[in-house]
């Protein structure tokens, strides 16, 4: 059951490691908002050794606001908080007799959250530098659910510092973008710190009134903390969690300012996740502009 418990909450890796806004911080004043609802349902994860083995039907479901605020035209604030957050699990039911050998079960809560700051390092020429830092603020449900095996949250407060490096390229009939990241996430209460990458690519069409992203993101942990067995509350969630992920995402602006968005992001290789894709649809307001 800890194991599973581990696979159920390592999922938040795919929604919580974002290259939002890349090497660019926002202008004063300026800002991006979005509300969104993520989800992934899962009957399959993979294994420590990246094997991939059944497990019961389980899924995570959150609603979420992300904003950003361009507090000097250097600094910006992030936060990124998921206000209603539903994990779940199914029935467990005999192959044979049919007979229920374990009930499902849910629970609904507030989600862990993250806040940040990012500050633009380099704001003029060709490429745009910026470094971002990430508080993981432990506000989940670590431990809910009868068998108190159902998570929203890790219940660990954990630390990311983050680098973007983004490029602009503007043709007569796209707008183009590319970015590079790279951070280190530091845990606490006997989880392993990880090393974060990502590569994201952006292309504006119709006036950029349409945009097409792709990215690439993982995580790779340095299995320096606690082995799951070692640690003795429930929160042992995501400990030694590896993944590679592929996702694409369609952002079409309705207005000038205001948006829908749908995304898709499956891991390609990992240990300890769920080895199912996930979705995200959202509405956003962009002050941007």
């Amino acid at each position: 059951m800890k194991k599973l418990i581990l696979i159920i909450a390592s999922v938040f890796i795919f929604q919580n490691f974002t290259i939002a806004g890349g090497g660019w911080p926002q202008a004063k004043g300026k800002g991006f908002y979005k509300l969104s609802q993520w989800w992934i349902v899962a009957d399959q994860h993979y294994t420590d050794l990246g094997f991939i083995d059944p497990n019961v039907t389980s899924g995570i479901f959150n609603t979420s606001f992300y904003g950003e605020y361009g507090v000097t035209n250097r600094l910006t604030a992030i936060a990124n908080v998921p206000f209603f957050s539903r994990a779940f699990n199914n029935n467990i039911v005999s192959g044979t007799t049919g007979e229920i050998l374990s009930p499902g079960d849910a629970i609904n809560s507030f989600g862990d959250t993250n806040i940040g700051i990012k500050y633009g390092l380099k704001t003029k020429g060709k490429v745009r530098v910026s470094s971002t830092l990430t508080l993981g603020l432990p506000l989940g449900n670590s431990s809910g659910g009868v068998q108190e095996n159902l998570q929203t949250g890790d219940g660990e407060f954990n630390q990311i510092l983050q680098i973007d490096a983004s490029r602009g390229l503007q043709t007569k009939s796209l707008s183009l973008y590319g970015t590079a990241t790279a951070g280190i996430n530091n845990r606490t209460k006997g989880f392993s710190d990880e090393f974060q990458y990502g590569l994201e690519v952006g292309a504006g069409l119709l006036n950029e009134r349409v945009w097409l992203t792709g990215r690439l993101t993982g995580t790779e942990s340095f299995k320096n903390g606690s082995l799951a067995s070692d640690v003795s509350s429930t929160s042992v969630f995501a400990n030694n969690s590896e993944f590679t992920s592929l996702s694409a995402e369609v952002t079409v602006y309705l207005t000038k300012k205001f948006g829908i968005s749908a995304s898709y992001a499956s891991a390609v290789r990992g240990e300890i996740i769920f080895a199912s894709p996930s979705y995200s649809v959202g509405v956003l307001l962009d002050l941007s502009k």
